[in-house]
Order: C-alpha cells, then sequence, then structure tokens
C-alpha cells in the first residue's frame, strides 16, 4: 500500500457514520500525549494530514483517511488530557467501544504509547482488549529519539517482557522526529490490510 496517498475522508461519531465501502482498516489509538498525529503524518510523509481532522469540535470523532482500494487508516480520539465534560468522555468511550466491538473491516490495532512511560493503564486496557478480541496489536514505542540507543534498546526489552503472554501483540521502537521505524511499521499494516478479517471471512463464504 502507498500510504503517503493517504487523504481525508470523514469524521464519525459512531459505527452508523463510519465509510460503509470499507475492506480492511487499521486504527490507531494512544493517549493524548502519545505522538498519535505526529505518527500518522510521518508514516503518510504529510506535515498536516492528522491535524486536518482536528480541528475544533473534530476533537471527539473518529477520523477516517483513505489509502486507496477500500482501505483505510483510522485516527480514534487521543485519550487522556482533553479538557471536556466527564459525561462527554462517557460518550467518547462509548463510541468508542462500539467501533473496536463490531467494526468488521478492523483488521489491526496499532497502539502508540510514549518510550519513555510506556504501558499506563489506557495501554493496559487496550493490550488486554486486543487480546480478548483475537485482534491482533501492534505497539509503537514513540518518541525513541529522546533517548539514548542504549537506554531505547533497555526499553524496548523491558516492554516486550510485559508482551510474553500476548501472542497478538507485536513492538518496536518508532521516532516521528527521525522517521525510524517506517518500514518496519509499513510491513505491519501491509501485512494487515491484505488479510482478511475473520467477519469478512464468513461473510464472504456465506
Amino acid at each position: 500500500m502507498n500510504y503517503k496517498t493517504a487523504s481525508f475522508t470523514t469524521s464519525s461519531v459512531g459505527l452508523e457514520d463510519c465509510p460503509a465501502d470499507s475492506l480492511r482498516e487499521v486504527a490507531f489509538a494512544g493517549r493524548s500525549n502519545a505522538g498519535k498525529s505526529s505518527a500518522i503524518n510521518a508514516l503518510t510523509n504529510q506535515n498536516r494530514l492528522a491535524r486536518t481532522s482536528k480541528t475544533p469540535g473534530r476533537t471527539q470523532l473518529i477520523n477516517f483517511f483513505g489509502i486507496g482500494e477500500a482501505r483505510y487508516l483510522v485516527d480514534l480520539p487521543g485519550y487522556g488530557y482533553a479538557k471536556v465534560p466527564l459525561s462527554v468522555k462517557d460518550q467518547w468511550q462509548e463510541h468508542l467501544e462500539l467501533y473496536l466491538n463490531e467494526r468488521d473491516a478492523l483488521a489491526g490495532l496499532v497502539l502508540l504509547t510514549d518510550v519513555r512511560h510506556a504501558f499506563k493503564d489506557f495501554d493496559l486496557m487496550m493490550i488486554n482488549w486486543s487480546h480478548q478480541s483475537n485482534l491482533p496489536i501492534h505497539i509503537l514505542l514513540t518518541k525513541a529519539d529522546k533517548l539514548t540507543r542504549g537506554a531505547s534498546q533497555n526499553a524496548l526489552l523491558g516492554a516486550r517482557r510485559q508482551l510474553t503472554d500476548y501472542p497478538n501483540a507485536s513492538i518496536q521502537l518508532f521516532s516521528s522526529m527521525t522517521k525510524s521505524g517506517i518500514p518496519e511499521l509499513e510491513a505491519v499494516l501491509d501485512r494487515w490490510m491484505a488479510t482478511p478479517t475473520p467477519a469478512t471471512e464468513e461473510q464472504e463464504a456465506g
């Protein structure tokens, strides 16, 4: 897939607003300070792609970026620092759970977490959810440029040890600043975009 051709398609409140033509999509999730928008921009080599869908009023929405062939990158709402009422956060959570549990086209989840503060409560929740749902998850330890090579490798090894009970999880170092880790991420995305999800296989068989 050519991720550099990605373009903003739509913002969705819930499942009913998601693109109906989607065959495969990969969702990006992470805390608000994990560098999610920067990673999507680095992957697509576009400085403002993710921010285009983050204009005021859209921060609660699920944002879709088309990459052709009915494939999408999906930017999920950041979690953690949004200054909104608790009732609004509860609504985000509800929409997020519905999307993650009911979206047939979802082929995998990319979870972004700061290499210096990996696996906060939200991260562990997403890792456990993907494991229980049998959905592959690929973890980006972002901002790897903030550490020395040795320190970043030690952080990777430590995080990998925490994932020994999660066979559906893979992990890598990533830096949007230096563009390191992009080929490895692309290889994972290519595999997911090409592989039918179980729900899709059942539909096609039926």
